[in-house]
């Protein structure tokens, strides 16, 4: 079941990230990367940080134990979904009327003219947060029975939906593209609800869903109906004593890349689009290897401390630590010697010119440099999560947001756009350091000390050095 649930995980990821490839291939080949790239980008930063905070675990963390331990599910799972999708619905009414104002925020160095165009695609983009929040209800039942394919896939749809709304657009002008393209967000969104909807009704949570209605209907003088509700009122109140402190660490770098888009709009034309096309890049090494590794690692950690065997927690711990290391090591040094060539190859076309590449290749060098420490951060942090200690992880995550968003303000003013990338992977050596302090320095020292792996590692990035600097050499090499 481990290894299903692995393979089903992360070739979801992979599948889900090559569309994503070729959808941002199609969007600076239609957009480019200037003012209607920009604007979107904006207009779908706040949708894609809420897909990505409760996606990557925040809602998971909290809502499954609670789902375990709720004498009623059915009821437990209905008001969470209920208080959410009306707090929901409620915003995006409120961002449709006030739409200009949360343009401003998410964008504060965008002229008058910038905000009217972006405002509009904003109101249409906030929508989404409904139906991801829905999918992410819908995935979190389903692991509950530990089907995961629906939800593994799921992203894929969005990616695929957007290709065809930006096929669709190819021949149109910039900004009604741009409008088409939030549309294919939306339409996405839906599509990722059908998905889940089958083996939802195939399980029988569609049923229990209902049965939840029953569960949170309350009688006068009825004391079987009143301890229903009481019971289902302390589940919602236990899951959001643990969803606060699981959200606001799982989303310390979502918030930062929004941070960097706010303080992006201050520099030049087209410095938003650099940093969202190098980023995608930067993610994929990242979702592939790393969250799909912690993902199989996990329950294996948790199971291990719980049953007080530390030695064998220790030891799945180490072989993780060395093949995601060994992995991150060989992408980071490929994604240097390799970063004019990436870029070429994925996005110069059409309104991506020459000077696109080479900046956005700049800026993709500076992620590089996190690549390591966020995906082996993403390792240790699991003994954190495994003790019940998500609120020091938290504490940890928040940091390391007020470091990098500290070095952007600094490092923007001499670097622009590869400054605040450079402040993210700042961020992520002091999110490593921080969590191997709370995890043991001698744990860690324990299994950083293999010479066997210290030598694979060397002697595999020499030869990949030496084979990458010969095909620049004598085969191909953008400069």
């Amino acid at each position: 079941m481990f290894l299903k649930g692995f393979l089903t995980n992360s070739s979801g990821i992979l599948t889900s990230r090559i569309l994503g490839f070729f959808r941002d291939l199609l969007t600076a080949t239609t957009l480019g990367a200037g003012i209607y790239s920009d604007i979107f980008f904006v207009a779908f930063k706040l949708p894609n940080l809420f897909r990505r905070v409760f996606g990557e675990g925040a809602f998971n963390q909290a809502f499954l134990p609670g789902l375990f331990n709720a004498r009623l599910r059915g009821g437990f799972a209905l008001k969470i979904g209920l208080i959410f999708c009306t707090i929901l619905i409620v915003l995006s009414c409120f961002a449709g009327i006030f739409s200009a104002s949360i343009t401003k925020l998410l964008a504060f160095g965008f002229s008058d003219d910038l905000i009217e165009l972006t405002a509009p695609l904003v109101a249409i983009n906030f929508w989404y947060l409904l139906l991801i929040f829905i999918v992410t209800l819908f995935g979190a039942m389903l692991q509950f029975k530990r089907n995961f394919t629906a939800w593994a896939y799921s992203p894929a749809l969005l990616n695929l939906a957007m290709i065809v709304a930006l096929l669709l657009a190819r021949n149109s002008e910039a900004y009604e593209a741009v409008i088409i393209l939030s549309y294919g967000v939306l339409a996405g969104g839906i599509m990722q609800i059908l998905l889940h909807c089958f083996p939802m009704y195939r399980l029988g949570f569609f049923k229990l869903l209902f049965a939840g209605f029953k569960e949170l209907k309350t009688k006068p003088h009825n004391t079987n109906y009143i301890d229903k509700r009481k019971s289902i009122d302390q589940s919602v109140k236990r899951f959001f004593k643990q969803f606060f402190p699981a959200m606001l660490g799982s989303s310390t770098a979502q918030f930062a890349s929004f941070i960097d888009t706010l303080l992006a709009s201050f520099l030049a034309s087209g410095t938003i689009s650099y940093l969202y096309y190098a980023n995608r890049i930067f993610q994929l090494p990242l979702a592939v290897f790393a969250i799909a590794t912690s993902t199989a690692l996990f329950p294996l950690v948790a199971k291990f401390l719980k049953e007080s065997k530390e030695e064998e927690a220790l030891k799945a711990l180490s072989k993780s630590f060395w093949f995601l290391a060994i992995l991150l090591s060989i992408c980071t040094v490929g994604g240097m010697f390799l970063k004019n060539e990436i870029i070429w190859l994925l996005f110069e076309r059409g309104k991506f010119v020459r000077e696109d590449t080479l900046m956005c290749a700049n800026v993709f060098v500076a992620y590089l440099l996190g690549l390591l420490p966020f995906g082996l951060a993403r390792i240790f942090s699991l003994w954190l999560y495994s003790k019940n200690q998500q609120v020091l992880a938290a504490k940890i995550s928040a940091f390391s947001l007020l470091v990098g968003t500290f070095f952007s303000l600094i490092l923007m003013q001499f670097f622009g756009a590869v400054g605040l990338a450079l402040a993210g992977s700042i961020s992520g050596v002091f999110v490593f350091l921080l969590t191997l302090h709370y995890f043991s320095w001698k744990y860690f020292l324990s299994i950083l000390w293999n010479p066997k792996f210290i030598l694979l590692t060397c002697l595999l990035l020499c030869v990949e050095s030496l084979v990458l600097f010969a095909f620049k050499a004598y085969i191909f090499s953008l400069n």
